[in-house]
Parts: C-alpha cells; structure tokens; sequence
C-alpha cells in the first residue's frame, strides 16, 4: 500500500491506496533547482525572446505600467518584480511605474492579499501606485478595437494610456485557454466584462480546441493574442513553478514567442497519458486556486479526462471563500437539474453571455456526465449541493460513499494537483 496526498488549502489530504493505483502528476519537479527563483528570472531577462532588453525599451518613456496577477493566482511577484523594476529604473531612473492587478472577471483584491503577494517592502513603495482593475466599471476602460469573434476589445484606460505596457505571469496548464500566462493579463486580466463575456461565450467553449493544453485553432486563445496587440503589450516575464510553487523556469521577451516557448517547455513536463478508472480523485492544486467554487472546474477537467463513462469524480477544493461569484452559483443552482442547465448554456448566444457562464458550463459539463462529490469546507455544504452534487466533508468519507457507488473492486485514479497536469493520449 502506498499514500497518496492530494492538495487541499494549504495542506494536504491523504488517501492509503493500493501500491499498483495510478497516480497522474506532472514532471514538473525533475525541474527542481538550487538556484534562487530571482536569480532564473534576471538570467532569462538578459536574453529576452525576440525583443530588445526591458531597459532598452524603458528608455524615452515617461512611464510604465506593470501588469501582476491577483490573489487567484500563486504568482512568485518577488522573483519576477524586482527584476523588471531594478531594469526599467535602469533604463530610465526617473520613469513613473504603476502596478495593474489582473483580476479579471475576480473580485477586487484586498490590501492584505496584495501585501502577501509583493511582500511588506513592495508594498510600501507602491501602495499609491497600484491599482486594481475593475472589469465592471466602464468608466474605468475604454474600446480600443473589436475582436476577430467580434466582440468590442475594451481595456483598462490604466494600460491603454500607459508609455509602456509590460506583465508579470506564469505558465501552466489552463482548463480552456490551453495554457495561462502571456496573453491572459490582458484577455481577461485586464479587459471590460463585455469583452471577457464576448471571448468567454458557451460556442468557444464548446469547441473541441477550448482544451487544456490546446493553443492551435483555440478560439479563445486567438481573441486573446489579438487584444494583446491591440493592447499594445512590450514585453512579458513569465515562470514556470514547481508543486512547491517556486520557480524552476522563466521566459522574457516578446509577449507571443517567449510565451510560446514557455508553452512548449512545460508540455513537455505536464503531459500524461490516461489511465481511466470507475473513480477518480482530483484537486484544483490547494491553495489560492482551491479557494471558491468558480475556479474548481480547472481541476475537474483533469477527471474528466481520465474518467470511465458514468464513474465518479471526486473532487477537492476547500472554497473558504464560497461561490466565487453569484452568477457562477446561481447559472445551475436556479435550474431544475443540471442538464437543463447545460442545455441553457449551448442555446446563449454570444452577445448574451452572462457573468461566469464559462466556468458553470464545464462545471456542468462534467456533473452531467459523471457522479461528482465534492470535498469543501463543511460550512459550505448547502452551497456544494446547490450545485447539484453532492457534498463530503473529508477525502475518507468521499471515497467511502464512491466505491458504495461503483464497488469495491472499482478501479481508482488519482490525480493530486489537477491544475498541474494536461491528460491526453
């Protein structure tokens, strides 16, 4: 027998499992470094991707606005900051820096979660020059050009008046963009909800290519790279980081190649073959990802794609901060059941997207096709179950009640951080 420990919050839940169980995770630690992550971050700065030097490009311009991921995302900012600052200050010592937090379609970050993310130092020397985006504010943005699926491309008036326009990122695995990183600070990170609602629509994801991993003939990922250059991104710092979420990799430059590069190398690392099983145990990787309802289809996909027809998903996800969004919850929990649900979805069409329809699509996707309990925190029971699955408030009791579902002797996957691997043959 072996234990198998699957993320949860900032911890883990373990599971004692047959020794021959397949367990599916990412080579993403054969990565492991010595090396201090800022140190990886400053040598792929000074040979950036099919773009000049970050301080090359700061000379001239009055100011820049660096774009940061949100509280959503484990983003190692005090590898990757302080590089492309010490750089643009190099450039150009009296340029003015203003720091873009990408919360997308998220709720608003606080000033704790910022003073995690950047560290006390950080913070304190930017506090008056961080702002954070508000996708449903339109005075706050403004239409810079229309997207190739038609869509109004409208973006934080911040970046749109910035002299220079740089982000910060990581790379891994993405549920329907194919990857994370590059293009997303703009598309969504920094886009009007009409925008997102536009890209997001239930037709892009639906697509076959709206997959985790899939970057060709992904829908999704073209209106992204196209609001990219209209958003006239310069230059990006992406990493890659290990279970540990430290960096192990990094990629600057040019915000098309140098993230494809980055793409290209992970694949590599993350890519599994199924081995499909009557049930299988998957998580959105702990904590921050794990942290509301809304982001736990990332995880679930990963199931999903190793699932036998009609078996059972198990998923955790701790959602200590609830739903993640009302109209994410109430798109399924209002229906009847999830397959009316489902079907709504596929019938709106792209000018009606509504707020989180993407996320509850795959949601649904998944519940209707598979039995799904979920493992969260007990006082989100009722919010669980509004969901139409069903609830469990530990991995032992969710893997009790799933092999009463499927038998003793079904067979078992295990999957420990979901977000980090892209299953496919």
């Amino acid at each position: 027998m072996k234990t198998v420990k699957f993320f949860y919050k900032n911890t883990t839940q373990d599971l004692v499992v047959p020794d021959d169980t397949p367990v599916l995770t990412s080579k993403v630690d054969q990565l492991a470094s010595d090396r201090a992550g800022i140190d990886i971050v400053r040598e792929a700065m000074e040979h950036p991707i099919d773009s000049p030097r970050l301080k090359e490009l700061a000379k001239g311009k009055p100011d820049c606005v660096i774009i940061i991921s949100d509280h959503t995302r484990p983003v190692p900012s005090p590898d990757i900051l302080p590089n492309m600052i010490a750089e643009l200050r190099e450039g150009n010592p009296d340029i003015k820096i203003t720091l873009l937090v990408s919360t997308g379609f998220h709720r608003p970050t606080t000033i704790e979660e910022l003073r995690g993310k950047l560290g006390d130092a950080l913070y304190e020397e930017f506090k008056d020059n961080i702002v954070v985006h508000d996708a449903h504010d339109p005075s706050k943005n403004v239409k810079v050009g229309v997207l190739p699926s038609g869509p109004d491309c409208i973006l934080d008036k911040v970046a749109v008046n910035a002299s220079l326009l740089v982000s910060e990122g990581f790379i891994e695995p993405h549920f329907f963009a194919g990857f994370s990183g590059g293009r997303k600070s703009i598309l969504p990170g920094i886009a009007d909800a009409v925008t997102v609602m536009g890209n997001h629509c239930s037709k892009f994801i639906d697509s076959p290519y709206s997959r985790t991993g899939i970057l060709d003939h992904n829908p999704m990922h073209e209106d992204m790279l196209a609001a990219a250059r209209m958003a006239k991104l310069a230059f990006i710092v992406n990493v890659v980081i290990d279970e540990n979420k430290k960096t192990v990799a990094a990629f600057a430059g040019n915000f098309e190649t140098a993230h494809r590069k980055g793409c290209d190398f992970i694949a590599d690392y993350v890519c599994v073959k199924p081995a499909p099983a009557d049930i299988v145990i998957t998580t959105n990787g702990g904590y921050p990802l794990d942290q509301n309802a809304y982001q736990s289809p990332k995880g679930m996909t990963a199931g999903e794609a190793t699932c036998k027809d009609g078996g059972v998903i198990i998923m955790l996800a701790s959602c200590t901060d609830g739903t993640g969004g009302d109209f994410f919850y109430h798109i399924i929990a209002d229906e009847p059941d999830i397959e009316t649900a489902y079907q709504k979805f596929l019938a709106t069409p792209q000018e009606k997207t509504a707020p989180d329809q993407w996320c509850s699509q795959i949601f649904a996707r998944v519940a209707r096709k598979y039995k799904v309990i979920f493992v969260a925190e007990p006082e989100q029971k009722e919010m669980i179950e509004g969901l139409k699955v069903t609830y469990a408030p530990n991995l032992e009791e969710a893997y009790k009640l799933a092999r009463q579902i499927k038998g003793e002797n079904a067979s078992l996957t295990c999957i420990p951080n979901g977000i980090s691997v892209v299953v496919r043959d």
